[in-house]
């Protein structure tokens, strides 16, 4: 049994995660921390998210020393703004912890990245190098050792995955840059109460045109320029991802299938639509991955879509989780 904590435990990706590992078999949740100035200090998780009442009835307790917390647990997962797990990450790294960080301090191993799209200086080259990129599908050998896993952004995860076995199959025509246009429901903005995330205020709408940082985290991991464009949705969670390229000349609607099918027919938490294209309703509360695609002539689009708070977050660390201690892949997942 592996004792864990969860940082953040009160946000939407963090309540995911405690209800994930509360009927994982082989994880104790030894405690659900929050920040010190958080107004949900000494809250029952519960009293906060009442579909948790007789399930999760732990307090969330505030985070002040993490030497405190670091030699009661084997794993922690950080579900944390960025520059908060820039700074707790190497703490608990350094105490022997394997650490799961679902923000983005850890994806890119380039100084530039975070100065410009995170606002701060990143100071831990060294457990940069060593972070594990935890796009699962994809790095399922390299999670087996991990000590820090970098949960991917919820854009990317769909992206990736909708793009990857296309170009390590070398079918699309690299003179036409992919255009992902993606919608997310309101909750990637977090639970942290602001008027142009609030339901009643949001209207369908782009927003991080050219320099939003989930952009340069998708053409890092891929190694090829994208156009991306994300949108703002009024709906509560899920990722849908339009995604339009252009095939080599010769490549057929069968080749394009056969990629997909080569690169995800033994991975479970992604499934392919042979005919049609996914739908959010398809996904939301479930740990999946759905993509589809059509072809006509040279042109091909990729539809993907996943729940941004579980395939795009939470769901996909215990994935990780599960990959990094040798369990069934989807164990307490489906």
């Amino acid at each position: 049994m592996l004792n864990t904590l969860i940082v953040g435990a009160s946000g939407y990706a963090g309540v995911e995660l405690a209800t994930y590992l509360n009927r994982h078999p082989h994880m104790n949740i030894t405690a659900l921390a929050v920040s010190a100035q958080s107004p949900d200090a000494g809250k029952l998780l519960s009293d906060l998210h009442p579909q948790l009442k007789g399930m999760i009835d732990l307090p969330l307790q505030p985070l002040t020393d993490v030497a405190a917390w670091a030699d009661k647990v084997d794993v922690v997962f950080l579900a944390t703004a960025h520059e908060v797990s820039h700074d707790l990450a190497p703490q608990f790294l350094q105490a022997g912890c394997v650490v799961f960080d679902l923000s983005g301090a850890f994806r890119v191993n380039d100084d530039d990245f975070y100065t410009r799209y995170y606002g701060f200086s990143h100071q831990h080259q060294a457990w940069r190098d060593e972070a594990v990129y935890g796009l699962a599908e994809w790095n399922h050998d390299k999670l087996k050792d991990a000590r820090l896993v970098a949960v991917p952004g919820c854009y990317p995860t769909a992206a990736q995955l909708a793009l990857r076995p296309l170009l390590e199959a070398g079918l699309l025509d690299a003179a036409q840059w992919p255009v992902i246009n993606a919608t997310s429901g309101v909750s990637g903005a977090g639970r942290k109460a602001s008027v142009t995330t609030s339901f009643c205020e949001v209207s369908l709408q782009p927003y991080g045109i050219f320099n939003h940082r989930h952009h340069p985290e998708i053409v890092a991991h891929l190694g090829t320029p994208v156009i991306f464009t994300p949108h703002l949705g009024n709906f509560p969670r899920g990722i849908l991802e339009t995604i339009t390229c252009r095939l080599k000349a010769g490549v057929s609607q069968q080749d394009v299938a056969a990629a997909f099918h080569h690169a995800y027919d033994d991975k479970p938490l992604v499934r392919l639509y042979d005919k049609g294209v996914p739908a959010l309703k398809a996904v939301v509360g479930l740990p999946f991955c759905d993509i589809g695609f059509a072809v006509q002539d040279e042109h091909l689009i990729i539809v993907a879509a996943e729940d941004n708070l579980l395939k795009g977050a939470s769901s996909q660390a215990v994935q990780c989780l599960n990959i990094r201690f040798g369990f069934p892949e989807t164990l307490s997942l489906i």
